[in-house]
């Protein structure tokens, strides 16, 4: 059953694959992308593809979909010989990515950008298949420039990326984000009583990933004297690989009682509710949802990612003065201290807010899902098309 804004009337169920991963920048747009395809076509099949090993093999299934692992991994630009493992595992992805396709028989493949990406993309290519790429960062990645020749349609989410991909298959659709994300002044109220927060105090929010940043971690501990002595309230998502250093803080009784530290926070709706500011990495998710929610944020790019992509993604926004930079080098010294004079200038934190939602783009699943649309009823069909 089609729902009424769908033109697209498909005399069997839609099979439709997505593909990447690797990190929950990825693999977030790629689940809103399939509820956004299952919201317009109930009965749609999907299948995803990612990467053995890596966070979408338990993210995906426990979103409810069913999703298969290739053996494909990243080069290493350190260490070339153990490269020669690497191509082993490309050549037996490639393999059984041209299995898949053959088995599932999708009507079109999705990209997310992730290793896994590469060989189900250019294998659904290889039979005709059209396909759709998903570009998040204002740097495009690496898998998602190599496949961009073939692909149908590219999705971005930032202005100017026809220095990466052919200008006339760039449409601008903005990174679909975490549904789940609503800031009221009810998500607000339960906020202070979930995090047991003071609602007269001002609320700094620190999150680094799921799997935590060690310098955002390491400038919030050398900061700890001073935000003792603020009177600022500080959530702190420490990540789970440096929980256990980082709770030794508090069963030594060094950390301040305006400091509430969490591996993972699980209501991040509570808690963008209640921060006047963030302090966050530069992902193209994280900053897109902080466009969205129009939340005033200091961004400390990694340095350890593709291309120095999150200080592009960073300056993209320090351009419009919709956010402030500081670099991960000088995190330690001026992070906290920039942070507890910036969350008292309610003037400044007002006009970040109004800078910040302005870049917002809505509704970025459901119009990601029109493009996959417009290709399928574009699509020259053979006789035994599923279309009517």
């Amino acid at each position: 059953m089609n729902t009424p804004d769908s033109q697209l009337r498909p005399s069997r169920p839609l099979r439709i694959i997505v593909s990447g991963g690797g990190t929950g920048g990825h693999i977030f747009p790629a689940i809103s992308i399939a509820n956004a395809v299952r919201e317009r076509w109930p009965d749609s099949e999907i299948l995803f593809v990612g990467a053995e090993g890596r966070m979408e093999m338990e993210r995906v299934p426990a979103a409810g979909y069913r999703i298969i692992g290739l053996p494909v991994a990243g080069f290493n630009r350190k260490n070339l010989l153990k490269n020669i493992s690497v191509l082993f595992k490309l050549l037996k992805s490639v393999r059984a990515a041209n299995k898949i396709i053959a088995d599932f028989r999708p009507d079109i493949a999705v990209g997310v950008g992730g290793y896994a990406s590469g060989p189900i993309l250019k294998a659904a290519s290889s039979k005709g298949i059209p396909t759709l790429l998903q570009e998040q960062n204002s740097y495009a990645g690496v898998t998602n420039k190599m496949l961009a020749e073939k692909a149908t349609t590219i999705c971005v989410a930032y202005e100017g990326m026809e220095r990466f991909f052919p200008k006339e298959k760039i449409v601008l659709t903005g990174n679909p984000c975490r549904q789940d994300l609503v800031i009221s002044e009810e998500n607000r109220r339960l906020g202070y009583e979930f995090f047991h927060l003071d609602p007269s105090c001002k609320t700094i929010l620190m999150v680094g990933g799921s799997l935590g940043a060690r310098t955002l971690n390491a400038s919030l501990v050398a900061a700890l004297p001073d935000i003792a002595r603020s009177d600022v309230q500080v959530i702190w998502q420490c990540g789970k690989y440096y929980y256990e250093d980082m709770s030794r803080l508090e069963r030594e009784g060094r950390l301040p009682a305006n400091v509430r530290l969490y591996d993972f926070v699980s209501r991040m709706d509570y808690a963008y509710s209640v921060a006047d500011l963030v302090i966050s990495r530069a992902g193209a998710g994280s900053i897109s949802e902080l466009c969205l929610l129009q939340k005033p944020v200091i961004l400390v790019p990694s340095p350890n990612v593709a291309e120095d992509h999150q200080t592009k993604n960073a300056l993209a926004l320090v351009r419009k003065d919709a956010a402030i930079m500081i670099s991960d080098a000088e995190a330690p010294a001026k992070l906290f201290a920039t942070a507890l004079s910036l969350v008292h200038d309610d003037d400044r934190l007002k006009a970040m807010s109004l800078n910040i939602g302005r870049l917002a783009q809505r509704d970025s699943a459901k119009r990601i899902v029109d493009e996959i649309e417009k290709i399928l009823i574009s699509r020259k069909a053979p006789e035994d098309s599923m279309l009517k």
